[in-house]
C-alpha cells in the first residue's frame, strides 16, 4: 500500500544535515512496514534490528556509547559490514533499550554519515518516564492510520485521488457517488493497515471487524503490560468512555461521564498515557481565534478523539446495514463518526495544529479551527446535507475571517467568504487554500 509519509523519508535522505529520524505513532499504524519499505527502495542494503526482548542489544548499549564500538557490535550481530553511505539502519521498538535512544546524540555529533531511522510504539510513554533523550539531535515524523486518500489508493482507484488533487470539482461532482461509497467503506474499515489490506483483497466487513477487535484487545493488553498498575483501571475507563463522549450533542470531554463524581486530577495521568501512546487526539478549545492559536488555549476544555474512525465504529458496534442506507451513516451517533473522520484527516496534514471554539455561553461552536500561517480558518462539520447554521454566522459576524470552510455531504461550492467542501475532499484543503 502507498503511504504518503514515504515522501517525507525521501526528503530526509536528501538533506545534507540530516539527523537520526524517529517515527512516532500508535501500535499497528504501519511504522515497521514503512521503515522496511523505505530501506528496500532507497538504499542498497537495509539492516533491521528489533530491540524488543533483545538481550544482546541491551548489553551492547549498556556499556559506553562510543559510536565505533556500537557499529562494530551491530556488524557482529547482523553478520556483515555496514557501509554508512549505502545502508539504512532501522532500530525498531527502540524505547525498550533507553540507552539506544541516548546513543542517537553521539551518532548525530560524531558519525552523521550513518542513516538511522527508529520507531517505537510506546515511545512517548518511555520519554515521560525519564529516559535520557537527545533533545535537538534527532528529527521526528508522525505516522497515523491511512488517510481517506491513502485508503482510496489501497482500493486501486488512484485516478480518484489525482482528480481531487487537480481540484476539478465539476468532474469530481460527476463522480461523487463513487467517492461517497468509498467514504462509507472508510467509516467502517478505517485506516489501520491490516484492516485496509484485508478489505482491499477480500471485501469482507466481518473479517475487518475481527481484525479491529483484535487491535483493540492488543491496546487493552498494553494498558496492563506497560502502565503502572494503579492507573490501569482509570486508563481503561477513560478509553471506553470516549465513544459515548463523542455521541453527545456537545462533544466537550466531561470527566463526570467516566464515573459519577470523577474529577480531572484523578485522570490526568491516564489521559497523558493515552495521548503519549498516540491512541487519542486531544483538541483544545481556544478563547479567541487569534494568531498564534496556542496562546489562546483553554486547557480545561477539550474534545477527545480516537486514532481511527474504523476503531470507533467497532467500539460503537456500527452495523453493516447502515452502510447501505443512503446517507444515514453520516448522521449516525449524532455525527460522531463524521467529526472523528474529519479530525483524523486533519491530523495527517503536516504542520496543521487543530483547535475548536465556543463562545462564553456555549451557545455557538465552531468544530475546528486551524491556521495557515497567515490567518485563522474556521471549519464547521455537518454530518448531512442540511447546511443551516447559526454558529458559523455568529463567528463570522464577530471575527470576520477571510475564509471559512463548511464540510458536509453537499457538493463543492465557493461563495464570497464560505467554501462548501465535500467530506470526501477534506484531504485537499491545502491545495484549496493555496489556490
Amino acid at each position: 500500500m502507498y503511504r504518503s509519509a514515504i515522501e517525507q523519508l525521501y526528503k530526509w535522505k536528501e538533506k545534507k544535515d540530516r539527523k537520526p529520524l524517529i517515527i512516532r505513532g500508535a501500535r499497528q499504524v504501519g511504522k515497521t512496514w514503512l521503515m522496511k519499505e523505505f530501506g528496500t527502495k532507497a538504499f542498497n542494503t537495509c539492516t533491521y534490528i528489533s530491540f524488543d526482548n533483545n538481550k544482546q542489544m541491551q548489553e551492547l548499549f549498556s556499556a559506553d556509547l562510543n559510536v565505533e564500538r556500537i557499529i562494530t557490535g551491530l556488524e557482529l550481530y547482523i553478520g556483515c559490514k555496514i557501509n554508512p553511505s549505502e545502508t539504512l539502519l532501522i532500530f525498531d521498538e527502540v524505547q525498550e533499550v533507553p540507552k539506544a535512544l541516548t546513543s542517537l546524540k553521539y551518532f548525530n555529533e560524531n558519525a552523521p554519515q550513518y542513516n538511522i531511522v527508529c520507531a517505537g510504539s510506546l515511545l512517548g510513554v518511555a520519554l515521560h518516564q525519564g529516559t535520557s533523550f537527545p533533545v535537538g539531535k534527532v528529527e521526528f515524523l508522525d505516522l497515523y492510520p491511512l488517510s481517506f486518500q491513502e485508503f482510496i489508493r489501497a482500493m486501486g482507484k488512484d485516478q480518484y485521488v489525482q482528480l481531487l488533487g487537480n481540484g476539478d470539482y465539476t468532474m469530481i461532482t460527476t463522480f461523487k457517488q463513487e467517492y461517497i461509497d468509498l467514504l462509507k467503506q472508510y467509516y467502517y474499515v478505517g485506516g489501520m493497515p491490516e484492516a485496509v489490506l484485508n478489505f482491499s483483497v477480500n471485501k469482507d466487513f466481518n473479517e475487518v471487524r475481527e481484525i479491529q477487535v483484535r487491535i483493540l484487545d492488543a491496546y487493552e493488553q498494553d494498558f496492563s503490560k506497560h502502565a503502572p498498575n494503579e492507573v490501569v483501571p482509570r486508563i481503561r475507563m477513560l478509553w471506553n468512555s470516549i465513544p459515548s463522549q463523542l455521541t453527545k450533542e456537545n462533544k466537550k470531554f466531561i470527566y463526570g461521564l467516566i464515573k459519577e463524581g470523577s474529577r480531572a486530577k484523578e485522570y490526568e495521568f491516564a489521559l497523558l498515557w493515552l495521548t503519549d501512546c498516540g491512541l487519542v487526539h486531544k483538541v483544545n478549545r481556544v478563547t479567541a481565534p487569534n494568531l498564534p492559536l496556542k496562546a489562546y488555549e483553554d486547557l480545561k476544555a477539550f474534545k477527545l478523539f480516537l486514532l481511527d474512525v474504523g476503531l470507533l465504529s467497532c467500539m460503537v458496534r456500527l452495523r453493516q446495514d447502515v452502510l447501505l442506507d443512503g446517507n444515514e451513516l453520516f448522521k449516525e451517533f449524532k455525527g460522531a463518526l463524521t467529526e472523528q473522520y474529519v479530525l483524523q484527516q486533519l491530523k495527517t496534514l503536516k504542520d496543521l495544529n487543530t483547535y475548536y471554539w465556543t463562545n462564553d455561553r456555549n451557545s455557538a461552536e465552531i468544530d475546528f479551527l486551524f491556521d495557515n500561517g497567515a490567518s485563522i480558518i474556521p471549519m464547521e462539520v455537518k454530518a448531512e446535507v442540511n447546511l443551516q447554521s447559526k454558529s458559523m454566522k455568529t463567528f463570522r459576524d464577530k471575527f470576520h475571517p477571510e475564509t471559512s470552510i463548511r464540510t458536509s455531504m453537499s457538493d463543492y461550492k465557493k461563495e464570497d467568504w464560505l467554501i462548501n467542501l465535500p467530506l470526501y475532499a477534506i484531504g485537499s484543503i491545502y491545495n484549496l487554500l493555496n489556490r
